[in-house]
């Protein structure tokens, strides 16, 4: 196997505009970039052919007018980033109001079990994303594609047998286009339609994802975020796998986020008799990774990009997480939880596969051995190439302060520092 190529992004500061950057920077010219809650709710109800029942307000008319606020304070996004925003805000709720219709008329959808799932929390880029589309290769697992995340509920009657989803081809042409106009996006996070992916995203029918702050600069989102109870939102969460296990089995489901990592006290309200597994990394080399990710992607938002300023807010972002999760890491005791260092992981991959099986009581079939392994085969580390990092210069971090602000860390997981 030839070594990975090396890619060095050198206009994160300047970024050179293609005509296709500078058209999402503007955005549809007949798009209300500035609509309210009320119209968002109602733009849904269009969707939906008029659908009206959002369920019980568990908070997400408040959090949503909270998101606006956010998204009108951040004067460094530009109008394609906030229509961005506000179109996804329309889609999962018109994804809730499907939700709400379906159980509505299917009433048993709430009896299904969601049996003993196998959670897996971490840092952004500390290893999850492999570790959930690896052991998803375990057939006896439900998880959670891209497309089913952004659709879970199909506005259409179903494809004829053999026939693609309309669902997956819609992400498939949005994800495309994405990825044309960010070609290195590959190398650091791949979205393809039938990859497996985060839950959290299912958190946004709650207006209750972090991944919003991925976007834009929303320092009110993130402090009424911390302010309030998010296990409603994991109940709703929990509702959405129902319906998703009545479309189709089996009922023991896989699931991954970064943002379980702040919300451990939620998400064992929520599934109590789960199998919990937490990847902790270096979160300087997270950073490393995750503002050059997020700096790149920002050409598209912002303008100026202001890498300094990404940086100043992850750190302070990744901080919250870090702290919210030494907190609440008592919730789970090691009979149902498992804390994985990066550096351990990435040294032996089949250990600890081993490790999690046995803690979740879940037999390691011949069949599911092959698979698994034929995965790690088939995906190599950096296969589309290894992105170079400069938090340093580019983002004009102080590296050896940042140590010292995260020595709370470092002293509860002993990870390896990494260069």
């Amino acid at each position: 196997m030839s070594a990975p190529q090396d890619i060095i992004i050198d206009d994160l500061a300047q970024p050179r505009l293609t005509p296709a950057i500078i058209a999402a920077r503007q955005g549809p010219a007949d798009f209300d970039e500035n609509m309210g809650v009320d119209e968002i709710l109602s733009r849904a109800r269009a969707m939906t052919g008029g659908l009206s029942d959002f369920g019980e307000d568990t908070g997400f008319r408040e959090r949503l007018a909270v998101v606006l606020q956010s998204l009108a304070e951040d004067v460094g996004l530009t109008r394609g980033g906030r229509i961005t925003i506000i179109d996804h805000a329309i889609r999962v709720m018109a994804n809730r109001l499907r939700i709400e219709d379906l159980v509505k008329r299917h009433p048993e959808i709430l009896d299904i079990e969601i049996e003993k799932p196998l959670i897996i929390a971490g840092l952004p880029r500390s290893g999850t994303t492999h570790l959930v589309n690896w052991l998803a290769r375990d057939e006896r697992l439900r998880s959670l594609t891209l497309w089913e995340s952004e659709e879970p509920v199909p506005s259409a009657p179903p494809p004829e047998p053999g026939e693609p989803d309309p669902r997956a081809l819609r992400s498939a042409e949005f994800w495309g286009h994405f990825e044309s106009m960010l070609p290195h996006m590959a190398a650091m996070h791949g979205m393809d339609a039938a990859s497996i992916h985060e839950d959290n995203e299912l958190l946004y029918m709650d207006i209750n994802c972090y991944s919003w702050e991925f976007q834009t600069r929303i320092p009110r989102w993130i402090d009424h975020y911390f302010a309030h109870d998010r296990t409603p939102s994991y109940l709703y969460e929990k509702k959405v796998l129902q319906v998703l296990t009545w479309f189709r089995g089996p009922n023991r489901w896989i699931l991954k986020s970064p943002q379980h990592m702040e919300n451990l006290e939620a998400l064992k309200a929520a599934f109590p008799d789960a199998t919990l597994v937490i990847t902790h990394r270096d979160p300087v080399a997270v950073l490393r990774s995750l503002t050059t990710m997020l700096g790149y992607s920002d050409r598209i938002r912002r303008d100026p990009t202001d890498p300094p300023g990404l940086a100043r807010h992850w750190i302070d972002r990744i901080e919250r997480l870090l702290r919210a999760c030494i907190e609440q890491r008592s919730a789970w005791g090691p009979e149902q939880s498992i804390d994985i260092l990066f550096h351990e992981y990435m040294t032996d991959q089949e250990g600890m596969m081993r490790r999690v099986y046995d803690l979740a009581g879940l037999p390691l079939t011949p069949e599911a051995e092959h698979a698994l392994l034929g995965y790690l085969d088939e995906n190599p580390r950096h296969a589309l190439g290894r992105v170079i990092y400069d938090l340093e210069g580019v983002f004009g971090v102080d590296v050896a302060a940042l140590r010292d602000r995260f020595a709370f860390y470092y002293n509860r997981f002993p990870v390896k520092l990494e260069n």
